[in-house]
């Protein structure tokens, strides 16, 4: 039985070093170039670039454009909906541009030119909150090893905890 015991914890380490390594990603700043390969134009479809993008607090949003184009953040969902730049946060520039997202909550990037946006050269952005699955995984890891030695008779408790390692490993590939 002492072979068994060690060869279960052998497996939940196993199991908790995958899950660690997988997730230990999931908190790190992303780089969003907008519009992918043809970046920030017109004549791309930024509405579907940015369909299956999940955007965090502290990723990088790059802008790539031509200068006689811009990127205008206005405030409010209005100025967005209406491609109002008549009182902006920012105006960009230069051509190539990260925009840090530093807080929650919604973004609005349009197009500096007013037909551009009316033509859908905008970016609405809903910045989520920084990913913590390896810290929720530090808490279930301490209270696995906090919990008592299995017995001989019973291996119950090691399975329950593999199986729980193993929802986290689900979990974890369910985020990407």
């Amino acid at each position: 039985m002492a072979c068994f015991v060690s060869l279960s914890h052998f497996v939940l380490v196993f199991v908790v070093v995958v899950v660690v390594m997988r997730c230990e990603g999931s908190g790190a700043v992303k780089d969003h170039v907008v519009g992918g390969d043809q970046g920030w134009d017109a004549a791309s479809n930024i509405a579907a670039w940015s369909m299956d993008k999940i955007f965090r607090v502290g990723d990088n949003i790059w802008f790539t454009y031509s200068a006689a184009q811009g990127v205008v953040e206005v405030k409010s969902k209005e100025e967005f909906e209406f491609c109002d730049i008549s009182n902006p946060i920012r105006m960009l520039t230069g051509g190539l541009e990260a925009v840090v997202l530093e807080g929650e909550g919604s973004r609005y990037f349009i197009g500096g030119r007013p037909e551009d946006c009316r033509n859908g050269l905008k970016l609405h952005v809903q910045v989520m909150p920084q990913a913590d699955e390896i810290g929720q995984l530090a808490n279930v890891v301490q209270v696995v090893a906090d919990g008592p030695e299995p017995s001989s008779s019973s291996h119950l408790g090691v399975f329950m905890s593999a199986l729980l390692l193993i929802g986290l490993v689900v979990i974890c590939f369910i985020e990407f």
